[in-house]
């Protein structure tokens, strides 16, 4: 396995290494921002690993009286009106969708508007339009960023009052991480996932968990990857393992506050599942605090879609594809 990184070209494995100090150098960023007067909702407005980090928070807040939107577009609906908090989040700052929702909000009047991004025309626009920026560090990959861009929004919320501060979470995190286990067991399971589709599963209170190790083996491997939540898939796509057509490897991402029916579910799914001769791995996500078991089960997933795209010769950094689409919408 080793022998395969010579196709890391740009050097992911470094940059997820470095996930643990990452986490300890995002943790400033936001706290010189604080929004005044009543929040009727919070938006996030982002796509792709941007807006991940708006699936992530919502994830994560799941029990705030606030209602937390994620705004995966160009528009934005009604309900995000003057009294909302948007947090308007890309990395590069071109991101196009995003900055037309940004300027959508803008002529609705919005009084509570963050950018999160590296500069670009986010940038630009926010300063434009006096509103506070928070500069994150550029040079790597959207999808690899999640702690710059999720951490900014939980300090500027505890600033303003919605929710405590969440230092301590994040050094729980930051202590429980162990690099060189996780990366071992990320080469075991991609070996299992070669010439495979993945799909990965968990209940919905870990939907954005399920989601970015679908969208890391997406953009990393450049392969196949579903996913999907319990119990809702339980009503609809179990009955497509009847008449299985394609090779797949089955990845259960189980919490230990997941519901107790969703316990029952995992465990006759799983039977059902190998019945039908489809390999399952279950990971249960360890660590006291909610927020350490999510950042340690979405890297896992990140390791596991490099490792993944070593295992398919492929260099996990670039996405050629999605370049040249962009490249497309601007003739």
């Amino acid at each position: 396995m080793t022998d395969n990184l010579v196709y890391d070209k740009e050097n992911m494995r470094e940059v997820l290494v470095g996930f643990p100090d990452m986490i300890e150098k995002s943790m400033e960023l936001g706290k010189d921002i604080k929004i005044e007067g009543e929040i009727k909702n919070i938006f996030v407005l982002g796509m792709g690993g941007s807006g991940f980090s708006g699936d992530l928070l919502k994830t994560y807040l799941h029990d705030l009286e606030i209602p937390i939107f994620v705004n995966k577009g160009y528009e934005v609906p009604k309900y995000a009106t003057r009294d909302s908090l948007i947090f308007a989040v890309s990395y590069s700052g071109n991101t196009e969708e995003t900055v037309s929702a940004y300027r959508m909000m803008i002529r609705r009047g919005a009084k509570n508007i963050v950018a999160i991004t590296s500069g670009g025309k986010l940038e630009e626009l926010s300063n434009m339009n006096s509103n506070p920026i928070v500069t994150v560090p550029a040079g790597i990959q959207p999808r690899l960023s999640t702690p710059y861009l999720l951490t900014p929004m939980l300090n500027i919320m505890a600033n303003s009052g919605l929710i405590e501060d969440r230092s301590e979470d994040l050094r729980e995190v930051i202590k429980s991480i162990n690099v060189e286990s996780i990366e071992k067991r990320a080469q075991e399971l991609a070996l299992k996932m070669k010439g495979k589709i993945p799909v990965i599963y968990s209940s919905d209170r870990l939907f954005s968990v399920a989601e970015k190790w679908k969208t890391d083996i997406n953009e990393n491997a450049k392969t196949m990857c579903f996913y999907n939540v319990f119990p809702e898939f339980n009503h609809n796509e179990t009955n497509a393992y009847i008449n299985m057509t394609a090779k797949a490897h089955v990845v259960m991402i189980k919490d230990v506050d997941d519901h107790d029916r969703v316990k029952k579910r995992f465990s006759i799914i799983k039977k059902l599942i190998m019945s039908k001769g489809v390999d399952v791995t279950e990971i249960a996500i360890t660590g006291s605090k909610f927020l350490s078991r999510l950042l340690s089960s979405i890297y896992l997933g990140s390791w596991v879609g490099f490792y993944l795209a070593l295992e398919y010769k492929t260099d996990p950094t670039p996405v050629p594809i999605i370049e040249d689409l962009k490249m497309e919408l601007k003739k």
